[in-house]
């Protein structure tokens, strides 16, 4: 019996010890090729049981799209119905509902993240993402309407001040923010605050707005992950990169018609994969030209869904939204998404 109990032991601790490495997380350029993917990218898709193909036909799983029209001056194009939009996936066309035109939907809360970079590469800027980063914050959210969080990343992503309508949160949280770190975990951030805070939102109007300056060196996620898990969670992206300094011009990107290297043509597929867009400067009244266009984006967005066919096996999906009308408009809209097993319900 004494022998039992000691090896009952040795085997908890044993699990105990096991956990606890499986949660360290590794630091150090040479440890950076053994980091993993997250856990739900590497998870591998089962094949569906019968008790899994009744549930699947009671339970309808839903894809939400929200779309922004654009003119060729960039202004949002409001008054639509549903007869002026095509919804195709994977090329073929499908039946959506129109859940509400752009007042209706004006009515609802947008939940908004702020993800501020603070890598090394920013400790010259800092104070200057800290102020783009409240200002942003004063001119897109409505007050007491809409929620907004704020999380840094570098060797770590921290989560500084969870949703809130309280601004004044929110402008202590990003002022308390003092010392950079040292590599840049993009695609962790975008990952865990989608995974983690967009999930449990109750409104369909959800984005998130990126700080940066630098590409991603430390991430255990791909770009693939975040873009995945962004759209899993009908969570807009919109890219901010302070590049440009403060030399008073911005940096040739997406508005010039090019991107400037890898990291900016990072920035600019996660927008666009989402239904977002990226912005390329370091100037503060560039920023804020930037930020009044995210808000009126924002303000002038339909919400179209449609129930996808099986079988729900982690495919990747395409998703493209036309307006029936022609070419004179751009459409903003969440480019794709994986057929999973845990798409929102009806």
């Amino acid at each position: 019996m004494k022998i039992a109990r000691l090896w009952i032991t040795f085997i908890a601790a044993a699990c105990a010890l096991f956990g606890a490495a499986a949660l360290a997380r590794p630091s150090g350029a040479r440890q950076q090729q053994q980091r993993q993917a997250p856990p739900a990218a590497a998870v591998p898709r089962q094949t569906p049981t019968p008790r899994d193909e009744v549930e699947e036909s009671t339970t309808a799983r839903v894809v939400r799209v929200p779309v922004t029209v654009l003119d060729k001056k960039g202004v949002p194009v409001v008054g639509l119905t549903k007869n002026d939009f095509l919804v195709f996936e994977e090329k073929r066309p499908v039946q959506f509902d129109f859940l509400g035109e752009v007042k209706e939907l004006e009515k609802l809360p947008v939940y908004i993240g702020v993800l501020m970079d603070t890598s090394s590469s920013t400790s010259g800027k800092l104070g200057f993402e800290k102020e783009a980063a409240k200002n942003f914050l004063y001119t897109v959210t409505r007050t007491r309407k809409d929620h907004a969080a704020f999380v840094t990343f570098d060797d770590e992503v921290r989560l500084r001040q969870d949703f809130t309508r309280n601004l004044d949160l929110l402008e202590r949280a990003i002022d308390a923010v003092k010392k950079p770190g040292t590599h840049t975990a993009l695609f962790d951030a975008v990952w865990e605050f989608c995974d983690q805070k967009m999930r449990g939102v109750a409104s369909p109007r959800r984005a998130l707005v990126i700080i940066t300056d630098g590409d991603d060196t430390y991430s255990r996620a791909r770009i693939d992950d975040a873009i995945s898990m962004a759209q899993r969670t009908d969570t807009i992206i919109f890219a901010i990169s302070t590049k440009g300094g403060f030399t008073g011009s911005a940096v040739p990107g997406v508005e010039a018609g090019t991107v400037k290297d890898s990291g900016d043509k990072e920035l600019l597929k996660m927008a666009e994969e989402t239904g977002g867009r990226a912005f390329y400067t370091g100037d503060m009244l560039a920023l804020e030209r930037a930020f009044k266009k995210i808000g009126e984006e924002l303000r002038s967005q339909y919400l179209l869904t449609y129930r996808p066919d099986p079988p729900f096996d982690g495919g990747y999906r395409r998703i493209e939204v036309k307006v029936a009308t022609g070419d004179k408009y751009k459409v903003n809209a969440k480019r794709g998404y994986r057929a999973d097993r845990d798409l929102s319900r009806q």
